[in-house]
This record gives structure tokens, sequence and C-alpha cells, in this order.
């Protein structure tokens, strides 16, 4: 046991030589000189290699060439100060949403949703306490189903989530389609995996619960793990914090401002305490309750007007009707009539077992509303759909 004590005791001493020495020398010189084999990429002017998010060519090895329209750089070493090369570090911001490629589908016929003005959005509380509160009451039994299908995680219940519906109709208002509420536990990897299976299938993903100092708050390093980078120090981040905890922090770190590194855009408004998070298509919530999630919501749709961090698409059009008829006489004309109206989101629920049926139409033409609604009427006998305010 002594032995290799003493051997790795040596070991350590001659691996903080080795570093003093190399600190005390040009590092390049030396692995010119002793043909050290390095990336490739320092070649290509590449001087701080990170992730693929915020690693470039360093601006100050760049070569004119006026008979090539490709830019070129000078290898690394010929950095005339190495105090110089983060200038190969830099932040990709996230163009304004728009063209990733969107489809629903009933099982019979897809429809492009772009096609229709139409932009999809997944919403994602994370929490163990969360109760999505309208599926619970409405349909336990496809909740259930949900949580085993789609890896929804709802442990206790013990809290009733009022920001997930109150998204989704902020969403709607704006024009945009909720194509999931998920839930998920305080888990770093629960929120990671549910964040990369569905930001490339949505436009835009918002994520709230889970963002602060505690054990439990996980989301930024859930978000972070998903698009593959590490968290880090951010230092515009830390200074808001700083002006509002200031006294209460502990140590020399603060953890809250450990940002996903090279994807975040921090959004600024002069309401806010703090900026939003945003991470290419994800955009992260701090709200707790309706007050602060309406305030950020508000901030957001401003700083869009004026930014275009959001597409602001023409806002739906609905109608619904109200029948006694059964569920064996409306099926079949419905499923029809979602054929010839694929442009339309059609939809239909009980408000009891025993009760009335309500159908909704809804879309981006006020004129295709109005026609599938009497193309349904037209079905049956006079008097058999009332219309709902």
């Amino acid at each position: 046991m002594n032995v290799v004590a003493g051997i790795s005791v040596l070991l350590g001493t001659f691996i903080i030589l080795f570093s003093e020495l190399l600190l005390s020398i040009d590092i390049w010189a030396f692995l010119l000189t002793c043909k050290v084999r390095y990336c490739s990429l320092y070649d290509q002017g590449y001087t701080s290699i990170g992730s693929i998010h915020d690693t470039v060519p360093n601006a100050l090895l760049g070569v004119n060439d006026s008979d090539n329209s490709k830019e070129k750089f000078r290898p690394a070493y010929l950095l005339p100060d190495g105090r110089l090369e983060r200038a190969g570090r830099a932040k990709k911001c996230s163009p304004p949403v728009s063209g990733c490629f969107s489809s629903i589908s009933n099982g019979l016929k897809s429809v492009d949703l772009h096609k229709n003005g139409m932009l999809k959005a997944l919403v994602i509380a994370v929490g163990d306490e969360i109760l999505h509160e309208i599926l619970y009451r409405r349909y336990p039994f496809f909740l259930s189903y949900c949580c085993n299908r789609i890896g929804l995680h709802l442990r206790f219940g013990s809290i009733a989530d009022q920001l997930g519906p109150s998204l989704c109709r902020k969403l709607c208002s704006i024009g945009w389609t909720v194509s999931q509420i998920a839930v998920v536990r305080n888990d770093v990897d629960s929120v990671a995996e549910e964040v990369e299976r569905r930001k490339s299938e949505n436009d835009m993903v918002f994520i709230y619960g889970g963002v602060g100092p505690l054990h439990s708050d996980v989301t930024v390093a859930g978000v972070a793990k998903a698009f593959g980078v590490r968290v880090a120090p951010d230092e515009e981040f830390e200074e808001y914090l700083r002006h509002l905890i200031s006294d209460k922090c502990t140590g020399d770190r603060n953890e809250m401002a450990q940002l996903p590194e090279g994807i975040t855009e921090l959004l600024h408004h002069e309401k806010l305490p703090v900026p939003l998070i945003k991470c290419q298509n994800v955009i992260i919530l701090s709200a707790t309750n309706i007050i602060e999630l309406d305030r950020e919501w508000d901030c957001l749709i401003e700083l869009t007007r004026s930014s275009g961090f959001l597409a602001l698409v023409g806002a739906f059009v609905s109608k619904h009707l109200r029948t006694t008829l059964s569920d064996v006489e409306t099926a079949q004309p419905l499923s029809k009539l979602g054929l010839d109206f694929p442009d339309l989101s059609i939809g239909c629920y009980r408000e009891s077992r025993y009760g009335s049926l309500v159908i909704s139409f809804r879309g981006k033409d006020e004129a295709r509303v109005e026609a599938a609604a009497e193309a349904l009427r037209k079905k049956f006998h006079p008097g058999a759909f009332n219309e709902i305010n």
C-alpha cells in the first residue's frame, strides 16, 4: 500500500512539474518542434475548441482572398498573441422560428402545418409534485395510459398545475398549436430525454418548473444535456442574480448562473428581474404562478415584435356545436368531415358519459370553419345541433 502511495505522489509531482514546464515555454513551439500530433482543426483556423454550438474559426487568422469566395484561415500557431485564442469561441444565436417541417396525421392523411400557417409548440412541466388537473379530472384512464405510453412521470400529484393550461391558451391566442403537454420528474435525464426527443418535432419548446438553486431544480442542466453541451458560468446572468440575491449567496460560485454553454441567449426586458433563457428553440420560463407567467409572456411578446423571437401568426377561429346524438351516429360523418377539411382541427368530447356531445371546429380560415360546421348540419335532421358561444 505504501509503495502504491509513493508511486502516486511521484506521478503527481511529475505531472505538476511537466505542466509548469509547458506553461513556461511557447506551447506551439513545443508541439511543432517535437512533432506532437494535435487536432487537425487547429490547422483550419480554430484556436479554442468547445462544443459544436460555440466553436468557430478565429477571425484574427482570416485570409483575404478576392479570387475565392470561400473564407480561408491560417493555422492556429500563427496567432500573434496567445491571449486572443478565445476569439475562436462565439455564441451562435438561433434564428427566429421559421422552417421546421411539422405535420399532423389522423392516420388517414397527413397535413403540413406550415402550409396552413400553423406552428407547433410543446409545453413541458418539470416537477414531481405537479398534477395536470384537467387531464386527471376528465380523463384519468387516458392519463394513466399516457404515463406508460410516452414516459410522463406523475409521482405524487399533490399540486394542481395552472401554468400549463394558461400557457396553452396564450400560444393559441397567437396562432400556435400545442402538440403536447408533458410532465417530467425532477431528474436531469428525464428532462434531457423529453427535450431531446421533442425539440426537433416542434417549432418551439416551452419548459417551466425546476428552475432555481434547490437540489430538485434540474431544468437548466437537463436542457444542456439534451443539446449535448455542458453548463458553464454566464457572467451576464450572474450579474443579474447578484443584484437580486447577493446577500443570500453562499460560497464562491453561484450555481444558478450556470447556463448551457454556447447555445444560450438572454432575452432582456426592463419589466423582468432576470432575463428569459432561450436555448435555440427551447425557452425556459422561471414563472411559478399565473401572475409571473402573465408578466413573462407579455414581455416575450413585446420582444417578439421588436426582435422576432417568436412568429406571430393568424389567430385561430373556432366554432362549437352541441348535440344529443350518440357517438355511433356521429362517428362516421365526423371521420368523413376530417377528410374533407384536412386544414381544420375537428374535435369532440362529452361533458358527461350520458350528456350531450360537444363538437369543435378550429382553423385559420373563418369561411372554412363555417363550411365544415354547415356540412355537418346537413348530414342530420334540422335542429340536431345547437351552437355554443
